[in-house]
């Protein structure tokens, strides 16, 4: 199974979704606006990838944070920013069996789904 966890509007992920369909593979599409995260669902990228590789700071959701948040990124303000927020988190994640791969690069794809 594999499934591209994103926001529809998202370069990224527009491209992420292209290759997949240029290349012929079946995928789920998870739009966090639409279906959302939960808990469980963060969890689970947590224990495939470390917490800050997750937070895209370069987003104009982490620029518009409060400054106390910013300047003390713990794991749970960490946690309770991507849960109110799902556009902290990096994208496209694209789940296939085991492997979470965090943003697009087409020969990373390549490696993992083909």
């Amino acid at each position: 199974m594999t499934i591209l966890y994103g926001i529809k509007n998202c370069d990224s992920v527009k491209k992420a979704k292209k290759w997949l369909e240029q290349e012929n593979i079946n995928y789920q599409f998870h739009d966090f606006r639409e279906d959302g995260l939960s808990i469980e669902l963060l969890q689970q990228f947590i224990n495939d990838a470390d917490l800050t590789q997750l937070l895209n700071k370069r987003s104009t959701s982490f620029r518009n944070l409060p400054e106390d948040i910013k300047n003390n990124l713990t794991d749970e303000t960490v946690i309770e920013a991507i849960l109110s927020q799902p556009t902290l988190v990096k994208r496209p994640l694209l789940k296939h069996n085991n492997t979470l791969l965090i943003g697009f690069k087409d020969t990373q794809y390549q490696q993992a789904l083909t």
